[in-house]
C-alpha cells in the first residue's frame, strides 16, 4: 500500500518533521553512501586502536622491553581516546558532526603515520596518545551521524551494522600484522593505518553530509536542509519548512539544553551512569584481551604467528552485532544486551580452561569475541536512541570517553596480574567478572527507565502517532 509522503496532502508552507520524512521513504543510495563512509571511519578506528596490541611482541623483542614497560604505550592511546571522546561530543553538538569527523580522521591518520617512524618508547607513547585523540573523537560522531539519518524502525540494526566496522578493523589488523610484520616489520602496520585515513578524510570533506537532524535543531535555513533531503527523495523540493519532534522521554524538559546539561539532567542521569558503567566494563574486557592475548597465548606454548592469528579471532566475532540490532529493534534493548554480556562472562572464563588444545582455544576465543563484541558494539546504538538530538553526540561520546578508562584499566589489569604471577586460567577468570558488572548495569538502567521507549521500538510508535496528531 502506498504511504503518504510528508509533502503530500499538505500546503506548501506546512512544516515537515524530518524524522517522519526519513521514516516514510525508502533507505536511499545517499543514505547508503553515508553508511559506507561511517563504516570505513569505524573500521579504521578499530584497526588503529588494536594495532599496538598486534605489534607488541615485536616491540618487546626489538627494544628489549619487559611486559610491564609496555603497559604505558598500550594505554597511551586509551587516554587519548577518553580525552577525544569527552571533548568531541560537546563540540559536535555545537559545531556539527561532519566538521568534527573530518578533523578527527585527519588527526589520527597523521599521528599514526608519524608513529611508524618512532625511535623510542617515549616518542611512540606520545604519538599513540595523539592518535587516540583523533580516534576518540571519530567513532562516537560516526555513530551519531549514522543514527540521525536512519528511519526509526531500522536505527539499531543499521547503527550496529555500521559499528561492526570496529571489530572487523581490529581483526583485520591482526591478520595483516601476521602477514606484514615478518616481511616489512612492525612499522609497516602503523604506516598503513595512518595513510588510509588521510585519504578517507579528503573523500569525507567532499562526500559526507551534515546531520539533517542537527541542522533542524540548530535552525539553519530550510534550503540547506532541503538540499540534503532531496538526495533521499525529490518530494522534499516542495517543502518550505522543517521541524523535528523528539521521541525520547524527557526530551521536552531538555529541549532548551544542550550537551552535558541534557545527559546529566534528572530524566537521564541514572541511565547515563549505567550506560557509562556498562561501556567501561566492556572495554576492560576488550583491551585486556586484545592487548595481551598474543603475549599470553605465546607464553602458553603457541608460536608467535599462531598466537597472533588466534587473538585476531576475538574482535572478528563482533559481526554478530547486526543480528543483535534486529533484536533491539523488536524487543527491549537493555535486556537483550544484558543477556549477551552475561553469556560473554561465561565464555571468557572458558578461554582460560582451553589452553591445552589449540583448536578448542581458537573456538572459545571466537565464541567469546562474538558474544562480547556483539554486546559492546550495540551500546552506541542504545545510547543514540536514549538521548534527544540536542545531547545525542555528547551522550554517545561521553559514554565512549568515560568508558575508555575501562580500556586503560584493562591494559594495566593484566600487567598487574602477570606481575603477581596469576596463571593463565586466573587471568581470564578475573577479566570475566567485568561482564557480570556490565550485565547488572544494564538491568539497573532498565529498572530505572521502565517506561522509556527507545526510538524505533514498537512501543514508541503509539507515542509518536499521538505527538503527530497533536501537532507537536
Amino acid at each position: 500500500m502506498h504511504q503518504q509522503t510528508p509533502a503530500q496532502g499538505r500546503g506548501p508552507g506546512t512544516p515537515v518533521d524530518v524524522q517522519d520524512f526519513l521514516n516514510q521513504h525508502r533507505f536511499s543510495a545517499f543514505q547508503w553512501s553515508i553508511f559506507a563512509l561511517c563504516f570505513l571511519i569505524v573500521l579504521l578506528d578499530g584497526f588503529d586502536t588494536a594495532a599496538i596490541g598486534f605489534i607488541a611482541p615485536s616491540l618487546l623483542k626489538e627494544w628489549g622491553l619487559s611486559k610491564a614497560a609496555l603497559a604505558p604505550v598500550l594505554s597511551a592511546a586509551l587516554f587519548g581516546l577518553a580525552a577525544g571522546g569527552l571533548t568531541a561530543g560537546p563540540c559536535a553538538d555545537r559545531f556539527g558532526r561532519k566538521t568534527v569527523l573530518v578533523v578527527a580522521v585527519t588527526l589520527f591518520g597523521a599521528a599514526c603515520t608519524w608513529s611508524a617512524f618512532s625511535g623510542s618508547l617515549t616518542e611512540l607513547t606520545i604519538l599513540r596518545f595523539i592518535t587516540g585523540l583523533g580516534l576518540g573523537a571519530a567513532m562516537p560522531n560516526a555513530v551519531t551521524l549514522m543514527s540521525e539519518y536512519c528511519p526509526d524502525g531500522r536505527r539499531a540494526t543499521l547503527t550496529n551494522a555500521m559499528f561492526c566496522g570496529f571489530p572487523l578493523g581490529a581483526a583485520l589488523g591482526g591478520f595483516l600484522a601476521a602477514w606484514m610484520i615478518p616481511q616489512w616489520g612492525w612499522r609497516s602496520v602503523l604506516l598503513l593505518g595512518g595513510l588510509v585515513p588521510l585519504v578517507l578524510a579528503v573523500v569525507m570533506l567532499v562526500r559526507l553530509p551534515e546531520s539533517v537532524r542537527w541542522l533542524v535543531a540548530r535552525k539553519v535555513p530550510a534550503a540547506r536542509i532541503r538540499a540534503a533531503l532531496e538526495r533521499i527523495s525529490p518530494s522534499a523540493r516542495e517543502v518550505q519548512a522543517f521541524t523535528m519532534a523528539e521521541k525520547t522521554a524527557g526530551a521536552g524538559t531538555a529541549v532548551k539544553r544542550t550537551g552535558l546539561r541534557v545527559i546529566l539532567s534528572r530524566p537521564f542521569i541514572v541511565g547515563t551512569v549505567m550506560i557509562w558503567l556498562a561501556y567501561f566494563m566492556g572495554l576492560v574486557i576488550f583491551y585486556s584481551l586484545i592487548n595481551w592475548m598474543p603475549i599470553l597465548f605465546k607464553e602458553a606454548g603457541l608460536d608467535a604467528r599462531t598466537a597472533t592469528l588466534a587473538a585476531s579471532l576475538f574482535p572478528l566475532g563482533g559481526v554478530g552485532a547486526v543480528f543483535l540490532g534486529v533484536l533491539m529493534d523488536r524487543f527491549n534493548p537493555n535486556r537483550v544486551i544484558a543477556l549477551c554480556f552475561s553469556l560473554s562472562a561465561v565464555s571468557i572464563y572458558a578461554i582460560g580452561l582451553s589452553a591445552g588444545s589449540v583448536g578448542l582455544l581458537m573456538t572459545m576465543v571466537f565464541v567469546a569475541g562474538t558474544l562480547m563484541n556483539t554486546a559492546q558494539s550495540s551500546l552506541p546504538a542504545l545510547a543514540a536512541s536514549f538521548y534527544p538530538t540536542q545531547g545525542r553526540a555528547t551522550g554517545v561520546a561521553w559514554m565512549m570517553g568515560v568508558g575508555r578508562f575501562g580500556g586503560v584499566a584493562g591494559s594495566f589489569l593484566v600487567a598487574e596480574l602477570a606481575r603477581r604471577q596469576v596463571g593463565f586460567q586466573g587471568i581470564f577468570a578475573v577479566v570475566a567478572v567485568a561482564g557480570v558488572f556490565a550485565t547488572l548495569a544494564l538491568l539497573v538502567k532498565h529498572w530505572a527507565h521502565p517506561d522509556r521507549p527507545q526510538e524505533g521500538s514498537p512501543e514508541s510508535e503509539p507515542a509518536a502517532r499521538r505527538s503527530a496528531s497533536l501537532g507537536h
